[in-house]
């Protein structure tokens, strides 16, 4: 029997959640999320998680799956998910991986290279150098390096451009060069299908949204979550809504400026995840606009399988 993994994916405010849990109800079977922030419990609103009558309606796996201070990489992702699909095949059912982490989705349908040693007292260094210089000071050592892998990445994303500088100096190679070398077998056929919205009605989703999460709580999560202990500088809280909401709880800007905020980073974010996925190959793009059901998508997604 082939092994068929349905991929769904697409930007922020497309519309992934209810076409995932429409397609595991007509499937009859369940959905593993590739968002690198709904895994953290009590991030619930900045997050858009599914409600708790859909997460009742269909098991997801990898929400609400740990503490907001806790360590997480695309590594890990890969090597729990490919143990869940490994479970839900058996069962006969074909699995369902609905998000829009694109270096999460990378490394689940490619493999993400991992086996090149740490080196603790080198990353000790650059963290230190990290914490006095800034992000940009990073990413810029890396671009002297290996500006090819420097020129897929943002500067904020440190950990990532850390872990590139601390490939090169262990090895004197750059990490695109490894990773391109790097094979993982796996008898698994990932069919992607992407949810592709004209730009200007996806951002008037986005306002909606993000008008949402205000209305429905947004400030008193962020309030509830460092109440509790949680530094605001923890890798979680590193998010569009949540650092946001944090400048303004620090009285370092207005409320009204943070939802501005908010909306614009949603908006850039959605357009760097599109970036993403446009680089991808073999995605099956399915049209959508305002009058687009989810039932219409999946028999779209049925065909293709």
């Amino acid at each position: 029997m082939e092994r068929k993994v349905i991929v769904i994916v697409g930007p922020t405010c497309s519309g992934k959640t209810k076409v995932g849990i429409s397609l595991a109800q007509k499937l009859h079977t369940e959905i593993i999320s590739a968002d690198s922030r709904q895994i953290y419990k009590k991030l619930t609103i900045g997050t858009a998680k599914p409600t708790q009558d859909e997460l009742r309606t269909i098991k997801h796996h990898f929400i609400d799956f740990l503490d907001p201070d806790e360590d997480y990489n695309v590594s890990r992702f890969e090597t729990d998910s490919l143990k869940v699909i490994d479970e839900l095949i058996s069962q006969g059912k074909i699995p369902i991986v609905v998000g829009g982490s694109g270096l999460y989705i990378k490394a689940l349908t490619e493999g993400i290279f991992n086996s090149v040693d740490t080196d603790d007292e080198y990353r000790e260094e650059l963290k230190e150098k990290h914490e006095k210089f800034g992000d940009e000071y990073l990413y810029e050592e890396l671009k002297k390096v290996d500006p090819q892998s420097a020129s897929g990445m943002i500067s904020q994303n440190w950990k990532r451009v850390m872990r590139a500088l601390e490939v090169f100096h262990l090895t004197g190679e750059p990490i695109w060069k490894m990773q391109e070398n790097y094979e993982r077998k796996v008898d698994y056929n990932f069919i992607l299908f992407g949810l592709n919205w004209d730009r200007k009605i996806l951002y008037t989703n986005i306002e909606k949204r993000v008008n949402e999460m205000i209305a429905n709580g947004l400030v008193d999560e962020v309030k509830n979550i460092l109440s509790l202990g949680y530094s605001k500088n923890i890798n979680s809280l590193n998010t569009v809504g949540y650092k946001e909401i944090i400048s303004y709880l620090n009285n370092e800007i207005s409320l009204d400026r943070a939802i501005e905020l908010i909306k614009r980073n949603t908006r850039r974010y959605a357009k760097r995840q599109m970036t993403w996925f446009r680089k991808t190959e073999n995605i099956y793009w399915l049209t959508c606009d305002e009058n687009t059901f989810p039932e219409q998508l999946i028999s779209q997604i049925i065909k293709k399988m």
